[in-house]
């Protein structure tokens, strides 16, 4: 059974963006520098309302704006108290001893506000970009996962796999004032990676990308259940959900579906999926991961996929394909301003 603690007062709220290719007023793609400065902003608008938390998506393809989340989330650091991690960084086509590095620097400039979530991503353009071979998939970020627990510590290094150079009693710099950047695991669904986190000691990050958020709850259990047999202490679990808020349900909906839509065809052309209609999409809202409406609507189905999952934190995927900037600063106003203390509300009853 999830072990639930006082979410009223524990749980934590973050916001997620991959830099999604949005639009002018004439419906024209913005050029990326410039989506690039809109996540800046957001960011900004989200530190001064209070949000906890900004993850920024790595992903190298023409819709997404952001490649190196943590050249923009250095640009964020001169906010006052939001944590600046990554919503995934992709370990497999990347080096862990850089990737240290970058975060490492990261937490130095931001006061320790860095973070890492670790994971495959949900794209693949990164392995031939960085001339890696897919039929390495597994391999690659079982390794470099193994040689990620092993930097975190923040001791001298030894180390020996098959993907990279080995480590022996090797120092990598600079070191953290605190000795530890808080790091995640990002998970889809798979068994075998909610194990593996429990055994190398990380804090879980599901990516609640589809369906409904309760058929997550055996994997929060799996998780408890296994880091129980690892010996180890309890450790966070925090969800990623796509959503949407605005004044009401109608206009909520209204306003994301064209963006939405073309979107996931997009991604379903590639990846062999049925075109999305709306009254599917309506039944993932009502229903499935989406979490969009009025602030009421959107704090209710929050708190609801915080108790069902046992969270310590849940961060909003708040853009979505073309949706336009203006749009986006509204849906991260009514969330800090009117979601997150109605969920609070919520959980306190």
């Amino acid at each position: 059974m999830i072990r639930r603690t006082d979410v009223a007062t524990e749980v934590e709220f973050g916001l997620d963006s991959f830099g999604d290719v949005t639009v002018d007023a004439k419906g024209r793609p913005l050029p990326y520098a410039q989506v690039i400065r809109n996540v800046v902003e957001q960011a900004v608008l989200a530190d001064r309302l209070g949000v906890d938390a900004i993850g920024l998506g790595e992903h190298h393809r023409d819709d997404f704006a952001i490649s190196a989340p943590e050249i923009v989330l250095a640009a964020i650091a001169g906010t006052e108290r939001i944590r600046l991690g990554t919503a995934v960084t992709v370990l497999s086509s990347d080096d862990p001893v850089r990737v240290f590095e970058r975060f490492a620097t990261l937490d130095a400039v931001s006061q320790g506000r860095a973070e890492i979530t670790l994971g495959r991503g949900s794209f693949t353009e990164s392995f031939p970009l960085f001339g890696y071979d897919l039929g390495d998939y597994e391999k690659l970020f079982e390794e470099k996962l193994e040689l990620m627990t092993r930097l975190l510590a923040e001791g001298p290094v030894t180390w020996e796999g098959s993907v990279r150079a080995p480590l022996k009693q090797q120092e990598v710099y600079p070191k953290t004032e605190s000795g530890r950047i808080r790091t995640w695991v990002g998970v889809g669904g798979s068994p075998q990676s909610v194990v593996r986190a429990a055994r190398l000691g990380f804090p879980l990050a599901l990516a609640v990308i589809g369906g409904d958020p309760g058929r997550f709850a055996p994997y929060v259990e799996l998780y408890h259940r296994a880091l129980d047999q690892f010996g180890r202490e309890r450790l966070p679990v925090i969800a990623h959900v796509p959503g949407f808020v605005a004044t009401t349900d109608k206009e909520a909906a209204d306003r994301l579906w064209p963006h939405a839509r073309n979107m996931l065809n997009r991604i379903g052309r590639e990846r062999g999926w049925p075109p999305m209609t709306r009254a599917r999409f309506e039944a993932d809202i009502a229903e499935g991961a989406w979490h969009v409406g009025s602030p009421e609507t959107v704090a209710r189905k929050i708190a609801e996929t915080v108790r069902v999952l046992g969270l310590q934190r849940i961060d909003l995927k708040y853009a979505t394909g073309t949706l336009a900037h203006e749009h986006l600063m509204s849906s991260i106003e009514l969330y800090a301003t009117a979601v997150i203390p109605r969920v609070r509300e919520l959980l306190a009853d």
